[in-house]
């Protein structure tokens, strides 16, 4: 099989409806993290670590948007769905490995939070420079290595037969359910890949919080603990929508792949993250509306 044909059902009306709304959805996630960015780079008081980690996430973000949006709009315009072999694997290997990469940074952000509010005499020193560079490298290439060496195999199997994802991405699970060859013990492989990727931050994540939630009861402002307490709410719902989403999406097994059910998951992991993202974790800040404020003032005349 040299060619692969995603989103092999985009024939029906309530694929235009779908578009639109990917393509609306797709406009405002990279309008809000290419923001984001700017006044990171260009404001001095947003350069600590927290607002590091965030323009890390902005750009996986935005990466995410143009690895599927893209090649998809493409498609629904000419009605040409084809993509080569290896195009489809490279597509997987880079959304996956963004994704990947995501799940770490989320755990490396909410560990971010819990020294900033638990050990803030400790936070210089626990969180400078060099570690949280060291970090993010860490992030980035353990995530590529994981996901390249599932690739390469896929990329190496026999297919046969029909050559239909119906999906508007390429999909490992997909591809696999092509392949004329027993990839049983494969699959445990993924599997245990997947659980990895997703359950090692889920657990950094929640232990954060319960130790900021712990810390936030025990402080006598109540104003301050109610702001402390919103903030926590509001991440651990971008956080439940992304990891809820690739739970159902990646810890099922293949003979259980569902490319309905795999279309909506996917836009809950690439999308409705990337439109979030900017709101929850940084556009309700006080910092970055302060620094967003100046730069309207710098952009205006004055009369």
């Amino acid at each position: 099989m040299d060619r692969v044909s995603p989103c092999g059902a985009c024939t029906s009306k309530d694929t235009h409806f779908f578009f639109a709304v990917l393509l609306s959805m797709a406009f405002i996630a990279l309008l809000g993290n290419s923001l984001l960015l700017f006044l990171i780079q260009i404001d001095s008081t947003l350069h600590t670590p927290m607002y590091f980690f965030l323009s890390q996430l902005s750009c996986l973000d935005i990466g995410q948007i143009f690895i599927v949006v893209p090649k998809m709009s493409v498609g629904f315009l000419t009605q040409r769905y084809g993509i080569s072999l290896s195009g489809c694997v490279t597509q997987i290997f880079l959304s996956v490995t963004l994704g990947s990469s995501e799940s770490f940074l989320l755990a490396v952000m909410s560990y971010d939070r819990y020294v900033a509010i638990c050990r803030p005499l400790q936070y210089p020193v626990l969180m400078r420079r060099t570690i949280c560079i060291i970090m993010t490298v860490g992030i980035w290439s353990s995530s590529s290595l994981i996901i390249l060496v599932i690739a390469v195999y896929v990329q190496s199997l026999p297919y046969c037969g029909s050559n239909v994802i119906k999906h508007f991405v390429c999909e490992f699970p997909a591809l696999l359910k092509l392949s004329c060859t027993d990839t049983s013990a494969f699959e445990k492989v993924i599997y245990l890949d997947n659980v990895l990727i997703i359950f090692l931050p889920i657990l950094v994540i929640f232990s954060s919080y319960i130790a900021i939630l712990v810390q936030v009861l025990s402080m006598h402002s109540i104003e301050r603990r109610h702001k402390a307490l919103g903030t926590c709410l509001s991440h651990l719902i971008v956080v439940s929508i992304f990891f809820g989403a690739s739970m159902l999406n990646y810890t099922v097994p293949v003979s259980s792949y569902s490319s309905q059910r795999s279309m909506i998951n996917s836009v809950f992991i690439t999308v409705v993250p990337p439109v979030l993202n900017p709101f929850i974790y940084s556009l309700r800040n006080r910092d970055v509306m302060a620094a967003l404020k100046k730069l309207f003032v710098k952009c205006i005349p004055q009369k």
